[in-house]
């Protein structure tokens, strides 16, 4: 697992590829600005590459603070290739989380996932993750 810095330009090269598979409205141009402001907040990319050098998986995550979780990892974003789905890849991205976040001092790791998205859900309860609320969201004009 590789923690990427701002600048990197493995961030545009190997990283945005792979979170096109679950944020297919990202552009360079926004994934960039995303990142300017979100990494002050907080906001870091994990990339897993394979042997012959190939980004294979990502997790952007934060380290958050808030009455309900106090200290936690909060999962934004993660997402294996799918030609390299049930490889193990995102088993060690959620693992390396779980390692970041107890080493952090968090009591809580979480994510929210697409409803939509059942095989994703599948993953996250076979790695003993429980779905302990529901996400509501509006869109604001």
């Amino acid at each position: 697992m590789i923690d990427l810095e701002p600048g990197d330009p493995r961030l545009g090269t190997d990283v945005l590829p792979v979170l096109l598979e679950l944020r297919p409205h990202l552009t360079e141009e926004l994934f960039h600005e995303i990142h300017a402001e979100g990494h002050p907040q907080g906001l870091r990319f994990t990339a897993a590459f394979t042997d012959d050098g190939r980004c294979a998986g990502v997790a952007g995550w934060r380290i958050v603070v808030n009455t309900a979780t106090r200290r936690m990892l909060y999962v934004d974003d993660l997402v294996t290739t799918e030609d390299t789905r049930s490889e193990g890849v995102g088993r060690q991205l959620l693992a390396y989380l779980e390692d970041r976040a107890r080493s952090a001092g968090c009591q809580w790791i979480e994510l929210d996932s697409g409803t939509q998205r059942t095989r994703a859900h599948r993953f996250y309860l076979r790695e003993r993750m429980d779905i302990t609320a529901f996400h509501f969201g509006k869109e604001l004009d």
